[in-house]
């Protein structure tokens, strides 16, 4: 089983925002962590999510992905997903650029999503806060052209 822990940030809802996300395969850790100039944390959360579907090569290998995001989970989870695409968001939905995304990269894996409390005391996702705020915090912050050009 492949496990990902991943978090978004934003300072400021919009503002610079950051994301981390740890992935975890047998003995096998990696970190991941961008940052951007002006988005929203939930386009954060989901965005950690997607980067660490992204560098996953084996589609054979269940997925269990954590994160302190009800907003991501309950999408996933509760179907909300499925009726947006269906209505291909109709009533202004936000962040259709980045669920498209995620919904052409999930149907490669086998995808199980578990929320977490955040800022708590599970190390894994204290960690992913910690890199995706670090993101958000830096120089070298990158455009999101979904939010910039939505």
């Amino acid at each position: 089983m492949i496990t990902i822990y991943t978090d978004g940030s934003s300072r400021g809802n919009p503002g610079p925002g950051g994301y981390g996300a740890i992935l975890m395969y047998g003995n096998h850790r990696k970190e991941l962590s961008q940052g951007f100039k002006h988005t929203t944390n939930n386009r954060m959360e989901l965005m950690a999510v997607i980067a660490g579907l992204k560098i996953i090569t084996k589609n054979d290998i269940p997925i269990t992905i954590y994160s302190d995001s009800q907003y991501v989970v309950n999408a996933i989870e509760k179907g909300w997903l499925n009726t947006w695409m269906k209505t291909n968001f109709k009533g202004g939905k936000k962040n259709s650029d980045l669920w498209k995304e995620y919904h052409e990269l999930s149907k490669n894996f086998r995808i199980k999503f578990i929320w977490v409390k955040g800022h708590a005391d599970n190390p894994y996702n204290n960690r992913c806060d910690a890199l995706a705020t670090k993101a958000a915090d830096g120089r070298n912050l990158i455009i999101d052209e979904g939010y910039e050009n939505g």
